[in-house]
C-alpha cells in the first residue's frame, strides 16, 4: 500500500491582498509540515483553476487540506471533487485586518462557495477548521483531521481473521466481508476454530518451548497452572501465532467458549493475552467489531488496548468498571501483582489472565457499533484509568468518565449499544470524532 500522502490546497484570486495571503501561505505550510512532514505543499498560492489542475495532475492524495486564501468561486473545489474521492478538510482563515478599508483575503465567502460544491456534488462528508495558522484550535483541530485520514488510510492495509463464529446471542459481533471491504476497507479472512485446535495438537513440545518460555516470562504464577495446561496452551499460542504470521493477520477476533473447553480442553485467553502484547489486536467472543474497535484504538495510541464489558457503575466515584474473563495484555497489568495467570472465572479452567489494570491518566472509550438499520455508528467517551485492584476474578478496569456515568449508561443502553469496548489509553476520542465525519458514521460522544 502506497504512503500516507496529505496535500495542501491553497487557492485564491491575484485581485484580493496578496502580501496578506503570502503571509497566510507561508504561516499554512509550516503548520501543516510541522503536523506531518508528509504534506505536499505547492511552490506558490494557486491564483487560478489552471494553476490548480496543473499542480494536482501528479499527485494521489490520501487527504486534501482545502484553504481559501482569499475568496475562490466553487470551481475550485469542483475540480478536487472531479478528480478525488477523498478526505477533505475545508480550513477558512480568519479576516486579518478589519479598519474600514479593503477587505485583505475574504476567505469565509469562498468557504461557503467550497462547501456549497461539496454538498451539491455528492453530500460528501467534511471537516470544517476556521481560524489563523497560529491559534491552538486550528492546530488541534487539523492535528485531529489528519491523524483521522491516516487511520482511514491504514485500514485499506489491515487484514482481519475471524476463528470461528460468535456464540449464539453474540450477532452483533458478526461482520461480513464485502461490507468490511466497501465500507472500512479491510479484508475479513475466517477460519474454523477446530483448524486451530487441530493444528495445536499437531504441535510438537519442542516446537512450542518458545512460546511456553514466553509465556512464563510475561506473566505471573504460570507454573501454578498444570503441566498439561501450560503445554496445551503453549502448542495453541504457537497455532495462532503461526496462522498470524503466514497470513498476514493484523487483528483477529476469536471464538472462546466453549470450544476451547470442551474440545482442546485448555481456554485460548492467555493466547489472546499474548497476541495483543505483540501488536495483534484479540478480541474474545469472536467479536469482529470489537476487534476493529482494538486495532484503531492501537493505531492512534501505540500501545495494547483493553477490551471488556461494562459490568459495574458507581455514581459516587462517577465510575464504570470493565472487566473480561482473562485475555487482557500482560503489559496493561499493576505493577505491583504483574500479570497474574489464574482460571477462567466460569470454567475454572486454566491458564487465564487475572488482574487489574494499570492506572492511566487518561482513557478513551471507544467502540465501533451498528444503529438497528445496519448502518454504523461510533461509541466515544472520555476519562482516566483509576489506581484500583481486580475487581472481579479476570481482568478489569475503573475508568472515571469526563461525563456524568450514570447518564452515560442509561443513554448507551437505551441506544442499544453493543456489550463489548475497547479501552484505549490517552484522549483520541477528537481524532475519532473526525473519522466518523469523514466515514459519515452517527456519532454518540459522552
Amino acid at each position: 500500500m502506497k504512503p500516507f500522502t496529505p496535500v495542501y490546497v491553497p487557492v485564491g484570486v491575484p485581485t484580493f491582498h496578496m502580501p496578506s495571503a503570502d503571509e497566510a501561505f507561508a504561516a499554512s505550510c509550516g503548520l501543516l509540515k510541522g503536523l506531518d512532514p508528509a504534506f505536499v505543499c505547492p511552490a506558490d498560492k494557486l491564483l487560478s483553476v489552471e494553476a490548480l489542475r496543473d499542480y494536482l495532475e501528479p499527485l494521489q492524495p490520501d487527504l486534501i487540506v482545502f484553504q481559501n486564501l482569499t475568496f475562490a468561486n466553487a470551481a475550485y473545489m469542483s475540480e478536487i471533487l472531479r478528480r478525488f474521492d477523498c478526505p477533505v478538510i475545508l480550513w477558512t482563515l480568519r479576516e486579518p485586518v478589519i479598519d474600514g478599508g479593503r477587505l485583505r483575503l475574504n476567505s469565509l465567502t469562498g468557504a461557503y462557495s467550497a462547501a456549497n460544491a461539496l454538498r451539491a456534488f455528492d453530500d460528501r462528508p467534511f471537516l470544517y477548521v476556521f481560524g489563523a495558522p497560529g491559534e491552538d484550535s486550528v492546530k488541534r483541530q487539523l492535528l485531529s483531521g489528519i491523524q483521522a485520514a491516516k487511520l482511514k488510510h491504514d485500514l485499506k492495509g489491515l487484514k482481519l481473521a475471524a476463528v470461528g463464529h460468535t456464540p449464539q446471542g453474540f450477532g452483533f459481533g458478526r461482520a461480513l466481508d464485502a461490507e468490511l471491504m466497501s465500507v472500512f476497507g479491510v479484508e475479513l479472512e475466517a477460519i474454523e476454530a477446530r483448524e486451530l485446535i487441530e493444528k495445536a495438537k499437531a504441535v510438537s513440545e519442542a516446537d512450542c518451548a518458545a512460546c511456553l518460555e514466553k509465556t512464563a516470562c510475561m506473566t505471573c504464577g504460570f507454573e501454578n497452572t498444570p503441566e498439561q495446561n501450560r503445554v496445551d496452551h503453549a502448542k495453541l499460542y504457537r497455532a495462532y501465532r503461526d496462522y498470524v504470521d503466514e497470513h498476514h493477520i493484523g487483528a483477529l477476533a476469536s471464538r472462546c467458549w466453549p470450544d476451547f473447553f470442551t474440545a482442546y480442553g485448555t481456554p485460548v485467553c492467555t493466547v489472546l493475552s499474548m497476541l495483543n502484547d505483540e501488536g495483534v489486536p484479540a478480541a474474545c467472543e469472536a467479536d469482529v467489531y470489537g476487534a476493529l474497535s482494538m486495532w484503531m484504538g492501537q493505531q492512534l495510541s501505540g500501545q495494547p488496548v483493553f477490551f471488556g464489558d461494562p459490568v459495574s457503575l458507581d455514581e459516587a466515584e462517577n465510575t464504570l468498571s470493565f472487566w473480561h474473563c482473562g485475555a487482557a495484555a500482560c503489559s496493561l497489568a499493576r505493577q505491583d501483582t504483574g500479570a497474574v495467570v489464574g482460571v477462567h472465572p466460569n470454567r475454572k479452567i486454566g491458564p487465564a489472565m487475572d488482574f487489574g489494570c494499570e492506572a492511566y491518566p487518561s482513557a478513551t472509550v471507544f467502540r465501533v457499533g451498528r444503529e438497528p438499520d445496519g448502518s454504523f455508528r461510533f461509541f466515544l467517551a472520555e476519562g482516566e484509568i483509576l489506581d484500583k485492584p481486580k475487581q472481579f476474578i479476570g481482568t478489569s478496569l475503573v475508568v472515571k468518565t469526563d461525563a456524568p456515568v450514570r447518564e452515560l449508561v442509561e443513554d448507551s443502553v437505551k441506544s442499544g449499544f453493543e456489550p463489548h469496548y475497547a479501552v484505549i489509553r490517552g484522549k483520541h476520542a477528537d481524532t475519532l470524532e473526525a473519522l466518523a465525519e469523514f466515514m459519515g458514521f452517527e456519532l454518540y460522544r459522552y
